[in-house]
């Protein structure tokens, strides 16, 4: 089993999932939402490939990305505006178009199984979470959230995933990140877990494989062969 060769033979005490890009694939949603604030500023609106390269780094981020794209020169109110438009639009339409990858239902079926406890730790704002595993059926899986806004900093920053170590009294080598990005992996290498990273995500465009992880895998049922 791929999993345990990266533990001696033995299962992680826990695994910390990734959310965008890892489990869900949650651009058409983001793309909706992102055109709606910008529409409503009277701006062009943007393409869902556009999004796909910009998503990873937070909600803060990912409007910012977008009005730069399609207006260079852009005012701190503009941005507020876009931001606080963006986040309401979101909230009412996070569930609608976003669905689950091949293979994600099956691997946290599995971790369930065999007993290995699993947490979320996500860049996205931690208001948006809960209702999105909810909408697609998988809260049930996680006994901890941590979003992006959780705590005073987020991946690539190594903090959430120290604090769910904490949490959970598990040593670093213990336990297994599970991303898509240069961020995810980052914070786990910083935090000294084991990382996996997924080939489907949200890298920036980038070739996940050239990052250095423990493995890359191109569906997340991989872990159990």
């Amino acid at each position: 089993m791929l999993v345990k060769s990266l533990f001696g033979g033995e299962l992680p005490r826990l695994v910390m999932f990734d959310l965008d890009g890892t489990l869900v694939d949650s651009v058409p949603d983001l793309t909706s939402a992102i055109n709606s604030a910008l529409s409503s500023l009277g701006l062009s609106t943007v393409e869902e490939a556009q999004v796909r390269l910009w998503v990873g780094n937070g909600a803060q981020k990912l409007v910012e990305r977008a009005l730069r794209y399609v207006v260079p020169e852009w005012s701190d109110t503009t941005y507020d505006q876009a931001f606080l438009r963006f986040m309401t639009s979101y909230e009412g339409c996070l569930a609608e178009k976003s669905c689950l990858y091949s293979g994600v239902r099956e691997a946290l079926s599995g971790f369930k199984e065999l007993g290995v406890p699993m947490v979320i730790v996500t860049n996205k704002p931690v208001a948006f979470v809960g209702p999105l595993l909810a909408g697609l059926g998988i809260d049930a899986f996680f006994s901890l959230v941590l979003g992006g806004d959780s705590l005073s900093a987020k991946k690539p920053d190594p903090l959430p995933l120290n604090a769910v170590l904490s949490e959970y009294k598990i040593r670093p080598e213990q336990a297994l990140m599970v991303g898509d990005s240069v961020s995810d992996f980052l914070a786990a290498e910083s935090a000294g877990c084991p990382v996996v990273l997924v080939s489907y995500g949200y890298n920036h465009g980038k070739d996940v494989v050239e990052i250095g992880a423990d493995r890359v895998v191109s569906n997340l049922i991989e872990l159990f062969e």
